[in-house]
This record gives structure tokens, sequence and C-alpha cells, in this order.
């Protein structure tokens, strides 16, 4: 599951929402948002973020949050790193050819230190660039 996916479901049961009631409002299937959450589909449009945030009536800090989440959803990233020192290519290749190896926690706490490593070269964490 993305964590696109996994957001959707936590604000689905928040908002007391059926997976069928997100896809009749959307005009889309039930196979195409599972499909969407599960990482068998690319990452969703902005589009269909702002119908989603539209159909929850989420606050625009709600709504923000989706749209953060949905930029690291994408199951299938590519990674250019051509243009990077030997370093980052090492990096990049260890992580692409290792990455199933690590558990969800040790993806987590991978996470939090690039996270922290990037958060103290500027004010500002694009997430934009997050999923390069």
């Amino acid at each position: 599951m993305t964590p696109f996916g996994e957001h959707m479901r936590f604000l689905r049961t928040k908002y007391k929402k059926t997976l069928q009631q997100q896809a009749d409002k959307l005009s889309v299937s039930v196979a195409y948002l599972s499909a969407l959450e599960h990482g068998k589909k690319g990452r969703p449009s902005a589009a269909l973020i702002d119908q989603i945030c539209v159909w929850l009536g989420l606050i625009w800090d709600e709504a923000e949050q989706l749209k953060r989440i949905a930029l690291l959803s994408h199951p299938k990233p590519v990674l250019n790193a051509s243009h990077l020192g030997p370093k980052a290519i090492a990096l990049s290749n260890i992580l692409a050819n290792n990455i199933d190896r690590l558990s969800e926690n040790q993806c987590g706490e991978l996470r939090f230190q690039v996270d922290k490593m990037l958060s103290s070269l500027s004010d500002t964490y694009d997430y934009a660039k997050s999923d390069i």
C-alpha cells in the first residue's frame, strides 16, 4: 500500500465514508481506487486529489497534507543520478538494489534520518523533489 492509500483509508474511516461512495462521487471505479491505493497505478493526479479534498470537505491544512502524501506515493519512482557524484550514484544504487531487504520500521528510520538531513539544508522541505 502506498502512503496515499494508507492516508485515504484513514480519511474514509474518519469521515465514515466507503470506497464505493468515493468511487461514485469521483466517477471512477472501485477497482481503480483500490489499484491506486495499492501502488498498482501511478501517483494520483492533482485534479483527482482536489476532487477528493472537496468530496471530504477537507480544510486547508488537511488538503495540503493529502497533496504532500500523494507526492510521496509514486509506486515506481525514477531516480536520475547521472549528474551527481559517485557517492550519490552509489547511494541510489544501494537503495534501488536493497530496499526490499529493509523492514517497514527500518525504512521509517532511514526516512526520518533523510528528512532530518534535508530539513537542515533549508527552511522548507521540497516535497516535490522527495520522490525522485
